[in-house]
């Protein structure tokens, strides 16, 4: 074969591989090559990566058992300064990345177990919130009439109140708790995805595909939920996605007042909560919880935006 030929051939398989010959390319395919070409979506997935490895191996990362007292086991004082060998720390003294809580306990492992209690806060609290706002939004903008009239409603009355503020009195009626803390996000935050998921529903069903299924005799839930929502799932990825830093920050908000999470469970909002007097006299136990918040609502936030510009169609054209 000569030279044009096999620049030819080349030129058809790249051609084939972006789904202009032969099978298209599918869309989350798509997706995931853009999002990895935009820098906010590469430094967003770097740094969720990063916090699922180190959620994964924290029993091998942390060095002591994050809700074990260290008083009478070494020689530690309450409200330890860090301690790091490298760094000029006296070898004969115990290594304690982060210091001493006020509790006797080593900061840096309940650091590291807090990035498992965070990332599974969010993940289960957005979880929840998805499945019932997709259910009902999807159901509102599908069927219209009484069914949306009192489904919204329902949704803006919710809303009508703040958030964090709703999410508190549900945790006061309910018990503090990190099960009723969840709970109370997945309510405050139910609305979003229904108001969303409705919006995405009612475009999509006026499409000619939707038609043509109805015209073939389509019952109404396979026509809604294998038809129309595949279709209209985009926007609502994205705002899950953006979601989850949400719920991670509203649940740290919820035990820094002490009703989320109960000591001695490591969660990052009550490590601040319980220590949020010493502000002045030990930071470091302040300081690094607040920069593991910082850092995960950071690496979902950018992978929010990413997603956002990957799936924009105005951007890829």
């Amino acid at each position: 074969m000569n030279k044009l030929g096999r620049t030819s051939v080349a030129m058809a398989d790249k051609i084939d591989e972006e789904g202009l010959l032969g099978k298209p390319v599918s869309l989350w395919k798509q997706t995931f090559q853009r999002l990895m070409r935009g820098r906010p979506g590469q430094f967003g997935a770097a740094i969720i990566l990063f916090l699922v490895f180190v959620a994964v191996a924290a029993p091998i990362l942390a060095p002591y058992d994050p809700q074990k007292v260290l008083i009478g086991v070494e020689d530690v004082r309450k409200r330890e300064a860090p301690c790091i060998h490298v760094l000029g720390c006296d070898v004969t003294h115990p290594q304690h990345f982060m210091g001493i809580d006020g509790n006797f306990r080593d900061a840096f492992s309940r650091v590291i177990y807090g990035t498992r209690i965070s990332l599974a806060i969010g993940l289960s609290t957005v979880s929840v919130a998805l499945f019932f706002g997709v259910l009902l939004g999807a159901l509102s903008g599908y069927f219209g009439g009484i069914v949306d009239t009192l489904i919204m409603r329902i949704m803006d009355v919710i809303l009508g109140f703040p958030s964090l503020l709703l999410a508190i009195a549900i945790v006061a009626v309910l018990g503090p708790g990190i099960q009723n803390a969840l709970l109370a996000i997945s309510i405050v935050t139910l609305p979003a995805y229904a108001r969303v998921t409705r919006a995405s529903v009612l475009s999509v069903k006026e499409l000619d595909f939707v038609a043509a299924t109805k015209v073939m005799g389509g019952s109404n839930m396979r026509m809604l939920f294998l038809r129309i929502l595949p279709n209209a799932m985009t926007p609502i990825v994205v705002l899950a996605t953006l979601g989850i830093a949400g719920a991670i920050l509203d649940a740290a908000g919820l035990s820094f007042l002490g009703l989320g999470a109960q000591p001695p469970m490591p969660e990052w909002g009550a490590m601040l909560g319980s220590e949020r007097n010493q502000i002045f006299s030990a930071p470091h136990l302040v300081f690094f919880p607040g920069v593991a918040i910082m850092i995960t609502v950071l690496g979902f936030n950018l992978l929010g935006d990413g997603l956002r510009d990957a799936l924009d169609p105005r951007l890829n054209n």
